[in-house]
């Protein structure tokens, strides 16, 4: 077997348990240390799916998003180009409805709380703004037919580009997220003696990194690339032929 394949497979399977290990813990700071969830009754709780839903969606469905094609390299083009686009779309919907709840929490509260001030709102909205063009744009490239093969291929860079670009942008906008929280929310003891829920919020910032780090390492590690199976070489010529 390929060493490189071998070193591949060992970091992924490493990259997801970062991953699980990364929203575990997520659920478990909330649940432990901010009373857990709640609808909008409660905004405080209902804030809580904001960190949640960002974790899973936002970060971990969307680094996996990534490393489908890498991940699954046996299978047919096609069936990876849909999965790509289906975990797109459930990590926009988790996205979405996090969101929501962030904005509810705001305007609901008593008084109600200013909102789009931070750098952090300002970051998170710009990473979901290139995320929601990038699904689009993905889709009419790639997706949709009608579109000439030499046009997807000058295309492919840059939704290379701005996908792994929105990925590091969102890593960035959960850390100080997640920093913003420790600060403002942990203060029975003060966040900076270090309690248990700040030494646990630091623990999942650098889970953070360390899952940005991998995906985007395992994205663009030459050596890792899949190699074309001959069901996408026919394919493409079959495409080719209709054009």
């Amino acid at each position: 077997m390929d060493p490189a394949l071998i070193n591949f497979k060992v970091l992924y399977v490493l990259t997801q348990l970062v991953g699980l290990t990364m929203i575990v813990l997520v659920g478990t700071w909330i649940g432990q240390h901010f009373g857990g969830l709640g609808g909008t009754s409660n905004p405080k709780l209902e804030f809580n799916w904001h960190p949640l839903f960002m974790t899973i969606g936002f970060i971990y469905l969307y680094g996996n998003s990534i490393l489908i094609y890498r991940g699954f390299r046996t299978t047919r083009k096609k069936t990876l180009k849909l999965t790509h686009a289906g975990i797109h779309l459930a990590a926009f919907v988790l996205t979405v409805i996090a969101l929501k709840t962030v904005f509810d929490s705001h305007n609901l509260a008593s008084p109600p709380i200013p909102n789009m001030y931070s750098l952090h709102s300002w970051l998170g909205l710009s990473a979901v703004i290139i995320f929601s063009l990038q699904y689009v744009a993905g889709f009419v490239a790639f997706l949709a037919p009608g579109l000439r093969e030499n046009y997807r291929i000058a295309m492919m860079p840059l939704h290379i580009y701005f996908g792994l670009f929105g990925f590091g942008l969102a890593i960035a906008s959960a850390l100080m997220g997640l920093t913003e929280k420790a600060i403002f929310a942990i203060t029975n003891p003060p966040y900076s003696t270090l309690p248990p829920a700040g030494l646990l919020a630091n623990v999942i910032g650098v889970l953070y990194v360390v899952f940005g780090a991998l995906v985007v390492y395992l994205a663009t590690e030459p050596s890792y690339k899949r190699k074309p199976i001959p069901e996408d070489t026919a394919l493409l010529t079959s495409s080719s032929a209709n054009e």
